[in-house]
């Protein structure tokens, strides 16, 4: 089972004790403190996905909330990136997760800290390309 959370704006993925970052941090980062060694430049517009290098035993903490997924390996980043990083910006577009996660203005319940997303991966491309547009259209 692999997990993804958020690390300063942009996703953290963890499969089989593999770490990767997916897209653009927002804001600085201090990576020794998260528990890895620092990745060098970032340009996600170039790299959309950057594998981590841990720096101790202690396995890095996630943010919350959590998604749970069955993709294991490198082809977990590599679809987080195709389909919540902006090309344009290296960055992961804040309405895409708001829409993964479950958030929105009418909901009321707060959000669970690990959510089931299977259906991300399983999701035809064609399908996830019209929600995609649709979510990222300036209105």
């Amino acid at each position: 089972m692999s997990r993804v959370g958020r690390l300063a704006g942009a996703l953290l993925a963890e499969t089989g004790g593999a770490y990767y970052l997916v897209g653009n941090p927002k804001v600085p980062c201090d990576w020794r403190a998260h528990g890895f060694e620092p990745p060098g430049e970032l340009d996600a517009r170039v790299r959309p996905v950057v594998p981590l290098q841990r720096t101790g035993a202690q396995d890095p903490v996630l943010g919350m909330p959590q998604l749970t997924l069955e993709i294991e390996g490198e082809a977990l980043p590599q679809l987080l990136a195709a389909q919540l990083v902006i090309p344009r910006t290296g960055s992961v577009s804040e309405r895409l997760w708001r829409l993964v996660i479950g958030e929105s203005d009418e909901r009321d319940a707060p959000i669970p800290d690990v959510i089931e997303a299977r259906w991300l991966a399983e999701l035809p491309p064609a399908i996830w390309t019209i929600v995609r547009d649709t979510v990222l259209r300036c209105s």
